[in-house]
């Protein structure tokens, strides 16, 4: 006897409650519209060595060690590892990104603190690659350190305003990570170097450096082609509705002039 075990169709339109998937879901509303449309303006413009686009995100890599030495590759068969290892701790990654340069930039620090984030952006805005540079715009996402107020916690006020005057930020809206190009950079890099074990700091920086130098050389990029135009027609439904007579939401001025009353 022969038995069909194909699934038919409405099997698998089935609801199935017992299943569930993880998955960000995002409030579209005036304010995300707002960010998104800004940073898809910024993707499209021409180069501007005046006022360059940087992207810049930040990722943890697991620091592993091995517990017995790995058994060298042989032909036809790979390496081995055992499947015991040592915790190391963990190190940060920042990246900085540049499509229009075809340049990105890698720093390992030992932990994510509003003096890492200052420092990178001290670091951008005296790179000699913008030299030329009026104002450098940065994408970035909306973690708590990513503000101005993070230089003024760790340089002098001098400093802080010296550096500032050169970075203008602007952040993705909030569940939106993947309108920053520095997050697909950040997958290309997992793929390429970090998919193993790597035991140390400084080991790992040594690592992302090779790989930077060799995308950089190779002058690598992303082909960026989602747009004002195209988010308006994937996700028009998604925004506000202003034909339906609500009355807009209190502004601070009004809401501060309502309690003076």
């Amino acid at each position: 006897m022969q038995f069909d075990d194909r699934v038919s169709q409405d099997e698998k339109n089935d609801i199935k409650p017992w299943q569930q998937k993880m998955w960000c879901i995002p409030a579209v509303d005036a304010e995300f519209v707002a960010r998104m449309e800004d940073i898809l303006d910024l993707y499209v413009e021409p180069p501007d060595p005046k006022r360059p686009v940087v992207n810049f995100d930040e990722a943890s890599k697991q620091l592993v060690g091995e517990v017995r030495h790995p058994i060298p590759a042989k032909p036809g068969k790979p390496e081995k590892h055992d499947y015991e290892y040592q915790r190391n701790g963990t190190a940060n990654i920042f990246m900085l990104f540049d499509q229009n340069r075809s340049w990105r930039h890698v720093k390992v620090t030992s932990h994510r603190m509003n003096s890492d984030f200052a420092e990178c952006m001290r670091e951008l805005a005296d790179d000699p690659g913008y030299a030329e540079a009026d104002v450098i715009r940065v994408v970035l996402d909306n973690l708590s350190t990513h503000r101005g107020a993070a230089l003024y916690r760790t340089f002098p006020p001098e400093e802080a305003r010296r550096i500032l005057r050169k970075i203008e930020f602007h952040y993705t809206p909030k569940h939106a990570s993947w309108l920053n190009m520095a997050e697909i950079e950040i997958g290309v890099m997992r793929q390429q170097c970090l998919d193993r074990r790597i035991d140390a700091a400084d080991t790992l920086a040594d690592e992302l450096e090779a790989w930077e130098n060799e995308r950089n050389d190779a002058g690598a990029t992303i082909n960026w082609i989602f747009d004002v135009e195209r988010a308006r027609q994937k996700m028009g439904r998604l925004y506000p509705d202003i034909s339906s007579g609500e009355p807009d939401e209190p502004s601070l001025d009004d809401e501060m002039e309502a309690a003076a009353k």
